[in-house]
């Protein structure tokens, strides 16, 4: 049924539990699983004569991407389970359309993405990229909740 999953990492503990979810799901249906992770940067004002220097979020960006897809590598590699591994930069777009973007472009079946299963003012104030996708979505998402944390 669900022969091509794409699962969104960024190295918190819920998408770790994603992760997980989707390589189960890979194994029982003999499919394949692309991890992506997408790098959001931060706006800055930039002084055009004085050069590029990146921003010390960019870095810590571009770390964390890192090791959540060599992370997703290892998780393959223990279940024997196929799987690609990708970072995605959002260019300025909302996390969730970038996701939805590259599932159409992947042929995805299923998403899967962890949820830190934040309500009430949290909510609010961060947001969540989960409930975005599920409004975008155009094929079927598992959302997976981290309930170590609230």
């Amino acid at each position: 049924m669900y022969k091509k999953i794409l699962v969104a990492v960024d190295g918190s503990r819920a998408s770790r539990r994603a992760l997980d979810e989707a390589v189960r799901i890979a194994k029982a249906t003999e499919g394949t699983v692309a991890a992506v992770s997408i790098v959001s940067h931060t706006s800055q004002l930039v002084d055009v004569s004085s050069g590029f220097a990146a921003a010390p979020d960019d870095v810590v960006a571009s770390t964390t991407t890192t090791t959540a897809l060599e992370e997703a590598k290892e998780v393959f590699a223990q279940a024997k389970v196929n799987g690609t591994t990708r970072a995605v930069d959002t260019y300025g777009e909302e996390i969730a359309l970038v996701i939805q973007r590259v599932a159409a472009e992947d042929g995805a079946d299923l998403i899967v993405m962890g949820t830190h299963g934040r309500s009430g003012m949290k909510r609010l104030l961060v947001g969540s990229v989960a409930e975005s996708l599920l409004r975008v979505a155009d094929r079927p998402v598992l959302l997976v909740r981290d309930e170590g944390e609230k």
